[in-house]
């Protein structure tokens, strides 16, 4: 008798609590009740992979979480006839084994960029191949390569996702520099915008600074999110230390005048500490464990 892998275990639990005799609120999920957890899942796999290297246990632990979203559409599609998770696996390694055929068949390739290159035309080829076989599937033309970026991304990864979309077609810069131009250009219109007194204008050519921004990253090979997410960190470790020296001298932040709060920052950020200047060593923001608890997406 074979003995049951951590997987059929896995998969057999969360079919129990799916079950008659299952969890109530399990029961209850559907794939539409489950997006926010799908969602914040990936957001604390995001965090945990920032803090790998000082805990490993908890990259596991919200890979595991994650795992378990995946495994709870898979099982209300299979309750309903749609698909089941059998299919869902024989489809990732059927893809994952055409899009490879420089490991599993007899093509070459030589880098990253030319296996990059080789996916992309392998997916296009697909679409066409199942448009031409009058499948429900987007051809492979670039709007609707832009439509199949998902609208529920964070701004900012949807910025570079369509970025992306519209290099592959050859709509790019040819470096970082020539987009760090254009965030120049659009941040002069932004200041004429400022000068105008135009609401709307000012909003929109915010919307045009940030996304020339991403652009200078995405072609500088930095995520914006990640970027983003470290200035917010910096930002934060360097107010809470601004406000431990303005404790040490007996004065609260919101007693001191701009001047005075500016040279406190100042000598927060070029000071030894390592809490303040990101990285390795940077403290963790703090984390509401009973939201935390309450919003994952399994038993509450």
């Amino acid at each position: 008798m074979n003995e049951e892998t951590p997987f059929q275990r896995l998969v057999a639990i969360v079919e129990r609590l799916r079950g008659p005799d299952g969890c109530p609120w399990d029961r209850r999920q559907t794939h539409r009740s489950l997006r926010p957890y799908l969602l914040e899942e990936a957001y604390e796999v995001l965090a945990a992979i920032d803090e790998v290297e000082a805990s490993p246990e908890k990259l596991r632990e919200e890979l595991g979480d994650l795992l378990l979203q995946v495994l709870m559409h898979a099982v209300i599609a299979a309750e309903a006839g749609r698909f089941t998770l059998d299919d869902v696996i024989n489809g990732l390694a059927d893809k994952l084994v055409r899009r490879h055929p420089h490991v599993f068949g007899d093509a070459q390739a030589g880098d990253a960029e030319e296996v990059a290159r080789t996916w992309e035309a392998i997916k296009a080829a697909e679409a066409a191949e199942a448009e031409a076989a009058g499948e429900a599937r987007p051809a492979a033309s670039l709007a609707a390569r832009l439509r199949r970026v998902p609208g529920g991304l964070p701004p900012l990864a949807r910025a570079a996702a369509l970025q992306r979309e519209a290099a592959a077609v050859g709509f790019d810069w040819d470096s970082p520099l020539p987009a760090l131009d254009k965030l120049s250009e659009e941040a002069a219109e932004l200041r004429e915008a400022l000068a105008a007194g135009s609401p709307d204008r000012i909003e929109e050519e915010c919307g045009d600074l940030l996304f020339s921004l991403v652009n200078v990253a995405r072609l500088a090979g930095v995520d914006p999110d990640a970027a983003l997410a470290g200035a917010n960190a910096r930002f934060t470790a360097r107010l809470e230390a601004m406000e431990r020296r303005a404790a040490a001298d007996g004065l609260r932040l919101e007693d001191l005048d701009l001047e005075a709060l500016d040279a406190l920052w100042q000598s927060v950020k070029d000071g030894p500490s390592r809490e303040t200047r990101g990285g390795e060593g940077f403290p963790s923001q703090p984390e509401n464990e009973a939201h935390r608890h309450q919003s994952k997406g399994g038993d509450p």
